[in-house]
């Protein structure tokens, strides 16, 4: 059975620019989930969304929009906004663990709360023809919060609930709880995906194995440290073209050119790789000497001649 694989969205690195390079240099997503919107009380889309969603720098790939909130006024303001750039389905953020999203009761923060899901669910359905789809944690203090919403949500026709097999708390420490998803799978009539810590192919197949039943799966911070995971899974092969990595050079200047013209001065692109390399590091043969060496680049020209140096190792 070939999976249907999704990105999972992560906010800061996976915009518009960073989805088209990886679509076209690795492929394997089948769908892309936009960074979420937030709008903190104010009805108003910030250019930079704007930007993300616009559909001219989204014509190769499928785009979900994605909105983050506790309110029903921001998030029918939403819906109104993606519907008329002709987007027809919207994901709604129930999975944000970090405590300044969830202390003022959103993302995984929300999950305690069924009435207001409730509330928002039912103002949307009854207002809107949007599709919504759900991103969760299992809650945020303990996985049984979500055992409680399925009642809520079972009442509404979502596409489907993709759920990251920790809770919120937890950020992105210690290990996914599968017996907790397991229950999920056994207390909700919708379709779930499955989320959480899929790095490898090997740890692809442990949670296909798992999971039979389960045939979409989302990745995430899997997907920068591995772009080219998504295509292996796809052809259940755990090698790598002979060509790895100058697909791999040849993505990063892409995307490195696209940063460096949205962005003004040496230091906003050097933080913003850095970010990157974050992750990329944990594709080569030394990770933390690889990245040590990113982050002791301090000009542009640092930069590129140790980019340079480092993929010509690997070559």
């Amino acid at each position: 059975m070939i999976p249907t694989l999704l990105s999972s969205p992560l906010q800061g690195f996976t915009d518009f620019r960073f989805r088209n390079a990886l679509h076209k240099y690795f492929g394997g997503i089948d769908t892309f989930y936009a960074p979420y919107i937030r709008l903190d009380g104010k009805l108003i889309i910030k250019n930079s969304y704007q930007r993300d969603l616009n559909l001219e720098n989204n014509t190769t790939l499928e785009l979900i929009p994605q909105v983050m909130t506790n309110d029903a006024d921001e998030f029918l303001f939403v819906v109104k906004y993606i519907q008329e750039l002709g987007y027809k389905e919207l994901n709604w953020n129930l999975g944000c663990p970090y405590p300044m999203v969830t202390k003022r009761g959103m993302g995984s923060g929300l999950i305690c709360q069924p009435t207001k899901i409730d509330h928002i669910l039912e103002r949307t359905h009854s207002e809107t023809d949007v599709v919504v789809s759900m991103k969760m944690r299992m809650g945020y203090e303990n996985p049984e919060e979500i055992l409680a919403v399925f009642p809520i949500l079972d009442k509404y026709p979502l596409k489907n609930i993709a759920i990251h097999a920790r809770i919120g708390k937890q950020l992105y420490n210690g290990g996914v709880n599968l017996e907790a998803f397991q229950r999920c799978t056994e207390n909700t009539k919708h379709k779930l995906y499955y989320n959480g810590d899929i790095t490898s192919v090997a740890k692809y197949r442990e949670m296909q194995e798992r999971f039979p039943n389960i045939d979409h799966f989302m990745i995430g911070r899997g997907l920068i440290s591995d772009p080219f995971l998504p295509s292996m899974i796809k052809n259940n092969t755990t090698d790598y073209p002979k060509d790895r990595w100058q697909i791999f050079s040849d993505f990063h200047d892409t995307i490195y050119q696209e940063y460096d013209a949205a962005l003004s001065g040496p230091t906003p692109i050097r933080m913003k790789m850095l970010g990157f390399w974050g992750y990329f590091s944990n594709s080569f043969s030394d990770p933390q000497k690889t990245f040590k060496k990113i982050k002791k680049a301090q000009s542009p020209r640092a930069y590129q001649e140790a980019v340079k140096e480092i993929f010509n190792k690997e070559k």
